[in-house]
């Protein structure tokens, strides 16, 4: 029996800040891929709460690496909104980083997977920021990893509207009114584990 490997790269959303770390994405993953059957080593998380693109760029050369990973996945680029960086700023970093991720996967394009960018306004951290400018920009950084992972033929998964979910509904936020909780975590890795399991099948 194949014992796959995942690498997931990111920052908070990817470490699941805030949730025990075996509620947040990759794990949930894993876990879920473990439950259908399929034989995962715990996921490689190469990731930092507040990371940008660039911290992600340095955190990958100062990192050893296994030669190659089943699967990949890439979840960056809020902090580079947070810090005031523009869409258009975000592009060639992120390209750079989605290259990389296809790199590490033996270049199997259908081995590696893009999420997108959550969207922090919805939530009570944002009270006192200006909401509507951040939703406009978190939409727009979506656009260009969309774009991208698209020109690379790379599967998007858009996780941003449940994300949203979380104005009305407080159980999708962790402790900290800003991070995600557990429960929200399992929607994004069950997207996750059902396309997984088409690929390695």
């Amino acid at each position: 029996m194949i014992n796959y490997t995942y690498l997931a790269l990111g920052d908070s959303y990817t470490i699941g800040e805030q949730v025990p770390f075996e509620e947040n994405y990759p794990n949930r993953t894993v876990q879920l891929l473990r439950e259908r059957g399929l034989a995962f080593h715990a996921p490689e998380i190469l990731a930092r709460t507040g990371w940008t693109t660039d911290e992600l760029q340095a955190g990958i050369h100062a990192h050893l690496f296994l030669p190659r990973y089943d699967f990949v996945s890439l979840l960056i680029g809020v902090n580079d909104q947070y810090r005031g960086r523009s869409a258009e700023d975000y592009k060639e970093p992120f390209e750079s980083l989605l290259k990389q991720a296809l790199s590490f996967a033996g270049n199997q394009r259908e081995r590696v997977v893009v999420l997108s960018i959550p969207d922090w306004s919805c939530t009570p951290f944002a009270a006192n920021h200006d909401r509507v400018r951040i939703q406009e920009e978190i939409n727009r950084f979506n656009e260009v990893n969309k774009q991208i992972a698209g020109k690379l033929g790379i599967h998007y998964i858009y996780i941003t509207s449940w994300t949203r979910e979380a104005a009305a509904d407080s159980s999708l936020l962790a402790a900290d009114g800003l991070h995600p909780s557990g429960k929200e975590y399992g929607r994004w890795a069950a997207e996750m584990a059902d396309y997984f399991r088409t690929q390695a099948a």
